[in-house]
């Protein structure tokens, strides 16, 4: 029977929040600060570094990829801190779009939730397909194995300059030219990863901690061989030849992509042994790890080639290749995989957490994103589901176009984590705050304001995009949501299975 319709405007308060977390559909606390900071490493390092950096100083910043790097993490320094603050408040599963519900109303976590669904399955789209592009780089350079290219290739490309797409075509062995069909790499790799992440978060977590110490260790390998094939007059100029200054603000918005997942953290705040302190630990010290290696492999990539001909698609390998490291290439090659493959893993999990904690509320139906596996206390059918469309997203859509498009949406989330922190700050005083954010409102008005400029830099084309994504879950919104949500029903128990 259909429930009345809610209160778009209704608030979640912080003690309902809190009072959840007795019973229902709970998950197990069994992650410390160390696997947190590891699982945001892990989401966070992977394709924005290992192939969006060689796009960025070609088309964008230069040798100035440094300071966009720098840009970028400044913005998200700013947003880290408010969603330390606000996960040490409310350490329950959904991260903003639970952070919007009490703040800002139900309309605003609804669409803050669907936004979180674009980046997190759009962003593990576009590390699926950088994936790709490494492997096939292994297989044909270091294997001496031809691909076809007909299933190594999404079947459209996109223009970033003009914003258009266009029909992709290779050319095979024979020398006839063809349409491209579908990048199977990168549908394969997700369907793998679907596999572990249906098994457990135990299984999961112990995965990742493996694949991101590899992911390390050959980032400081990247750092460490390659600073010795350095010759600092490719750094000069400093800033790209046709854009000067605002290359690095348009490098700064267009690499941001590499900085998501960060706050993917937050999402496992049920999960966290002790919220209220490694969840900041976890937040932070991924965020520091990260930005150092980035700088660093930045400048190490246009230090050892000039910025124009760095390759695009694999742009480390590539490099290591120009200077007759083909094995070292090969080694890299491998741990960039690695730690792909943890950047996809870590991105699902969080996408399955995400959707969860909006079936918990009503907002989207509890028999399919709330249940639970009877053997393996997962999320089994929302997880298997964001297998899919993360699988069939880095099979068919270029890189490019995914990456703007996932950039846009996280620093829309970025925006309204600042702005509930203020909120929260003036509508509830007395809610414990185990980490506060220093100097307030200064710090979350300049986090409103540099991943508001950041957005400006990604131009209007995504925005439009990400409108029309929106417009979309409006509809589902007000056709299915505010009449299922538990704010519009009577009380009822809403308790179910017990996750791990």
């Amino acid at each position: 029977m259909k429930s009345r319709p809610s209160d778009p405007f209704a608030r979640k308060s912080i003690k309902t929040l809190l009072s959840e977390m007795t019973g229902g559909e709970r998950l197990e606390r069994v992650l410390g600060p160390v696997s947190l900071t590891a699982l945001g490493v892990g989401a966070t390092i992977g394709t924005g570094i290992y192939v969006l950096t060689g796009e960025v100083a070609r088309n964008y910043a230069g040798p100035s990829l440094m300071l966009s790097f720098l840009l970028a993490a400044i913005g998200c320094g700013f947003a880290a801190l408010c969603y330390s603050e606000l996960a040490s408040m409310v350490p329950v599963a959904g991260s903003a779009y639970t952070y919007a519900y009490a703040t800002l109303g139900e309309v605003f976590a609804w669409i803050i939730g669907w936004d979180l669904v674009l980046e997190y399955a759009i962003s593990d789209a576009a590390v699926a397909n950088g994936w790709s592009n490494y492997f096939v780089e292994l297989i044909q350079h270091a294997l001496h194995i031809q691909l076809d290219p007909r299933f190594i290739n999404a079947p459209w490309d996109f223009e970033v300059e003009t914003g258009t797409f266009y029909w992709k075509t290779v050319t095979l062995a024979s020398g006839a030219t063809v349409n491209a069909w579908c990048n199977l790499p990168a549908l394969i790799v997700t369907a793998a990863i679907t596999v572990v992440l249906v098994i457990g978060i135990k299984e999961s977590a112990r995965f990742n901690a493996g694949m991101v110490i590899l992911n390390i260790g050959i980032i400081l390998t990247i750092v460490g061989v390659g600073s010795f094939y350095v010759q600092p007059s490719h750094w000069q100029p400093f800033f790209h030849k046709d854009r000067g200054w605002y290359g690095v603000a348009m490098g700064a918005a267009h690499i941001f992509f590499a900085y998501i997942g960060f706050d993917s953290i937050s999402t496992h705040a049920e999960e966290a042994r002790n919220p209220q302190r490694d969840l900041t630990i976890g937040i932070l010290g991924a965020l520091t790890i990260c930005t150092i290696l980035y700088v660093a492999v930045a400048a190490v990539l246009t230090g050892m080639i000039p910025y124009m001909e760095i390759n695009v698609d694999a742009p480390l390998a590539a490099a290591f290749r120009s200077k007759g490291l083909g094995f070292a290439g090969a080694l890299i090659t491998c741990g960039i995989l690695a730690g792909m493959t943890s950047t996809i893993l870590v991105g699902n999990l969080s996408q399955a957490r995400i959707l969860l904690a909006m079936s918990r509320d009503g907002m989207l139906p509890p028999s399919f994103f709330g249940a639970v596996h009877p053997r393996f206390k997962t999320p089994w059918k929302s997880t298997i589901l964001v297998g899919v469309v993360v699988g069939l997203g880095g099979a068919l859509a270029p890189l490019r176009f995914l990456a703007d498009l996932v950039s846009v949406g996280t620093l829309f989330a970025f925006l309204i984590v600042c702005g509930a922190v203020l909120i929260l700050r003036y509508t509830s005083p007395a809610i414990p705050r185990p980490f506060r954010v220093p100097a307030l409102p200064f710090m979350a008005g300049m986090g409103l304001l540099v991943n508001g400029g950041l957005l400006f830099w990604l131009g209007k084309d995504n925005w439009i995009r990400l409108f029309v994504w929106l417009a979309v879950g409006m509809v589902i919104y007000f056709a299915y949501s505010r009449y299922h949500t538990h704010i519009a029903k009577e009380p009822e128990d809403v308790g179910g299975g017990v996750l791990e």
